[in-house]
Order: structure tokens, then C-alpha cells, then sequence
């Protein structure tokens, strides 16, 4: 019995820690004197047929967009705030 209870706790502590680190997005660790100015990393992604419905800086410190692409899916999009590269997307 106590090794089945043992088991259990194991195995939500690794689904937590996955859900965690699946949530918790990219780290960016430049500087911000170094980062792409928002208006111009903004007019960038519109430009390559984004629409953005909301932008932040996310807590890793990365652009983040929610929005749509150029054929209309919706997007998550995490960005690189000095170079624009894409990160991760969701």
C-alpha cells in the first residue's frame, strides 16, 4: 500500500513539473537596450502578414503575440526581442 501512495506522488509531481515548464514559454536574456523597439518588431510581423490582436513581453523576457497569421489561424508566437526570430509557437 504505502509503495502504490508512493508511486502516486511521483508521478504528479512529473505531470506538475511538465505542466510547468510547458507553460512557462522561452527565456530571452539580452538586455533591453539591445531589444527591437515595439513599433518597429510590430510593424515587422504585420508585414509578414500578422495580425497582432495583443503583445507582451512575456515573463521569460521574450515578444510574445497572440493573433492571427497571414491564412487567419490564430497564433501564440514567442519572439526573440533583439533579432525577431521566431522562439516557440503555440
Amino acid at each position: 500500500m504505502k509503495l502504490r501512495h508512493i508511486a502516486a506522488i511521483a508521478l504528479a509531481l512529473g505531470t506538475t513539473a511538465a505542466t510547468t515548464a510547458a507553460v512557462a514559454g522561452p527565456s530571452c536574456n539580452q538586455p533591453q537596450a539591445q531589444w527591437m523597439k515595439e513599433a518597429d518588431f510590430k510593424a515587422k510581423m504585420e508585414q509578414q502578414g500578422y495580425q497582432i490582436k495583443t503583445f507582451k513581453v512575456s515573463k521569460g523576457q521574450c515578444y510574445e503575440i497572440y493573433g492571427t497569421d497571414k491564412a487567419g489561424k490564430k497564433v501564440e508566437i514567442y519572439f526573440d526581442p533583439v533579432t525577431a526570430a521566431m522562439l516557440e509557437q503555440k
